[in-house]
């Protein structure tokens, strides 16, 4: 793995890999946390909007099809704390994915009429989360877990926002985040010529980078239930707890916690709530670290009249740690480095992941990641228990 700064502050982060396919991934340093109360939902609305059109490719369908034309992958996706842009092609077209991805992150047009088309789109997307229960859960998950870290906002945004957008608010926001000193490069692939591509086509010159100060997250100190009923069938069912972002140790041993319940068909949360009752059918839990945030949570899609039967089949797993085994431990490593091994097979995941880590503090501590994980104890898993998992919010998205 190879890593430059280039004059102009952007970062490069090289991973050689013997395939035929080359990923070129572009990650902005800024997502929703980064935006002000008048601006919510703009770091989504801009990652939609940088399709629509540059000097060089004037449409949408030109800039989508010199990639796809060439049997590629491109595509984008916005964060609480970043925003990505990514083609996988093969590598004999390496430099075509580095000059689209370099041209509409350099000069986009953004088009008065782009932008009111481009607000439908957004409000369709926004609605379709509402929609669907299995989305619409977490978003109330974080605006209901959090207090004052503004992860508790949705990274779609604010509807009145997004309605009120216009061009000089849009290029405003653009021309602060997107400069080469606030962005990192990611390449995955077989291209001895990654440098000099890279210093060929992002040209654009560095600024001031825009620094964001979090507030600090108060612990919760009593549960809190959030209920809410909808037109479906079954009833959705969250437990979260605060935890703590990826840069803390003991995110390393929330990972082994979430491996001995949550894994697959084997996890305790499954065995204990579906196969051994079958009180539901979509049964885990997930851990959630991120750069400056950090969660655990409980779900399961149930019937209306067992939400306090699972809640406390959950709560007694979780609690059940205090008595793991050795055996349980070690299964629950084996999983993840088996599970992030394979997941690391897919060059997409790797460019993504060294974006994460580089963020978080280092590409290096990819390399460490495993080995962390295989250190965490029966005592780590016992006091981390203790620590975070006294206080939760419930999330019930109640059915007929």
């Amino acid at each position: 793995m190879k890593k430059a700064v280039l004059g102009n502050g952007l970062t490069v982060l090289y991973y050689p890999k013997k395939v035929n396919s080359v990923v070129v991934e572009v990650m902005i340093n800024v997502g929703s946390c980064h935006e002000k109360s008048d601006e919510r939902g703009i770091s989504h609305f801009l990652e939609h909007i940088l399709f629509e059109g540059t000097k060089k490719r004037p449409t949408n369908k030109e800039i989508s099809n010199e990639i796809e034309r060439i049997g590629g992958d491109f595509n984008a996706y916005t964060s609480t704390g970043k925003t990505c842009f990514y083609a996988k092609v093969l590598k004999k077209h390496f430099t075509i994915a580095v000059d689209v991805l370099a041209d509409i992150l350099q000069n986009p047009l953004l088009r008065e009429e782009d932008i009111k088309k481009e607000k439908n789109v957004v409000l369709k997307e926004i609605a379709m989360i509402y929609d669907e229960p299995r989305f619409h859960q977490w978003i109330l998950l974080q605006q209901n877990l959090f207090e004052k870290h503004p992860c508790k906002y949705p990274t779609y945004g604010d509807v009145k926002v997004i309605k009120t957008l216009n061009r000089i608010k849009v290029e405003a926001f653009f021309r602060r985040y997107y400069v080469p000193n606030n962005m990192v490069v990611s390449i995955v692939g077989d291209v001895p010529n990654w440098r000099k591509e890279i210093e060929k086509n992002f040209v654009f010159k560095r600024n001031k980078i825009v620094r964001t100060e979090f507030s600090e997250e108060p612990a919760l100190r009593k549960n809190k239930k959030v209920w809410l009923k909808k037109k479906i069938f079954n009833t959705h069912l969250v437990l979260g707890f605060k935890t703590v972002s990826r840069a803390h140790a003991d995110s390393y041993v929330l990972d082994v916690i979430n491996g001995i319940l949550g894994r697959g068909q084997s996890g305790k949360m499954f065995t204990e709530i579906r196969s051994k009752r079958g009180l539901g059918y979509d049964v885990g839990t997930q851990v959630m670290s991120d750069n400056n945030f950090g969660y655990f949570a409980a779900y399961a899609i149930i019937d209306k009249k067992n939400i306090d039967l699972v809640k406390n089949l959950m709560l007694e797993e979780i609690q059940s740690l205090q008595n793991v085994t050795a055996e349980e431990v070690k299964e629950a490593q084996d999983f993840i480095e088996g599970d992030y091994l394979l997941e690391m097979e897919d060059t997409q995941k790797v460019a993504d992941q060294m974006l994460f880590w580089e963020q978080v503090k280092s590409v290096e501590e990819m390399n460490e990641y495993l080995r962390k994980v295989k250190k965490v104890t029966i005592n780590d898993i016992k006091r981390v228990v203790g620590k975070y998992f006294n206080h939760y919010a419930q999330v019930v998205l109640e059915g007929k």
